[in-house]
């Protein structure tokens, strides 16, 4: 149980929405039931949500304790009653979630608890797989991520050694990774292959491709096949031989092929023509563990390819 005494600048608000900004790691539809239930009290007795706070109130919260924690990333499963997950395979040792554009894979600079991890946390927690209380070292955690923008499969491990062996594999290009992506105009050959050296400006979050090696640049691989093309735009398969930052969109921009909706590689005139200015039409839409070599207590997914369901700009721009 916590006590919270009501100073002056506090006086006035309503009850609950005080105790959201008191209590922030609390979800918010969990602190209306502790308010229904009588386990939030004002003065020794139970009181309703729409209760004025008066400075000397004393408010008695029988909840527990980690909720009265500092916000941080490492926290912010607790402010999430219903995980918002779209799950594309999942046993004890993995979860592969589809992440929609739009979500970020992990806090950007400052807490915010609505990431891909801490859902993907929150629903561990939930189903009572995984204890942060009794777990002193390890939590559930990402393998790769995505651009905030783009969406597609994320790989989750459950478990250290999971994590461990997923990092290696990712590491040794074990994993192979596809890609769909709508750009302007139509690629020439209809397949190939891009090679060059990728510069990433830190401070811009931005990179910039070389045809020659430079100091501080890297080596940057990426196939691309032609599928079908319509209305001056394609829709382009790529399959990634080396994870740079930005790689697929800063590559098809600088063979001449922006992506569509890209504001930082492509064309903001174009983008703005066909009303797509809220992010690149890029999907990582298919992930194969390939483990040409042992990969331990996960070699029963070798040789298994993951696909997502759909792929919203797929539908929008090449419909069947």
């Amino acid at each position: 149980m916590k006590e919270l005494t009501i100073k002056t600048n506090d006086a006035g608000q309503r009850l609950d929405r005080f105790l959201g900004k008191a209590v922030p790691l609390l979800p918010d539809s969990l602190l209306q039931k502790y308010i229904r239930t009588r386990r939030v009290k004002v003065n020794g007795r139970p009181a309703k949500r729409d209760y004025r706070v008066a400075a000397g109130d004393t408010v008695a919260l029988y909840i527990r304790d980690e909720f009265f924690e500092a916000p941080r990333e490492e926290n912010s499963y607790l402010k999430i009653a219903v995980p918002r997950l779209d799950i594309v395979y999942e046993d004890e040792n993995l979860l592969l979630a589809d992440k929609r554009p739009g979500v970020l894979c992990h806090s950007a600079g400052k807490w915010d608890y609505n990431t891909l991890l801490a859902n993907i946390q929150a629903y561990a927690f939930q189903k009572g797989e995984w204890d942060p209380r009794g777990e002193h070292s390890f939590a559930p955690a990402l393998c790769n991520r995505i651009d905030r923008n783009t969406g597609g499969i994320v790989i989750a491990a459950k478990n250290a050694e999971a994590l461990r062996l997923v990092n290696e594999k990712i590491r040794d290009r074990e994993i192979e990774k596809r890609y769909l992506c709508v750009v302007h105009g139509r690629p020439k050959p209809p397949e190939g292959r891009l090679e060059g050296f990728i510069f990433k400006d830190a401070k811009k979050n931005q990179v910039y491709v070389r045809d020659k090696p430079e100091p501080g640049a890297r080596t940057a691989v990426t196939d691309y096949r032609l599928l079908q093309s319509r209305n001056g735009l394609s829709l382009v398969e790529c399959t990634l031989h080396t994870g740079r930052t930005h790689q697929i969109r800063a590559q098809m921009a600088h063979a001449g092929w922006p992506l569509l909706g890209d504001g930082k590689y492509g064309s903001e005139r174009e983008n703005r023509r066909r009303g797509e200015t809220e992010g690149q039409a890029l999907y990582s839409y298919a992930l194969r563990f390939v483990f040409p070599t042992d990969a331990g207590m996960l070699n029963y997914l070798r040789g298994r390819e993951f696909r997502v369901e759909k792929v919203d700009f797929v539908e929008k721009y090449f419909p069947p």
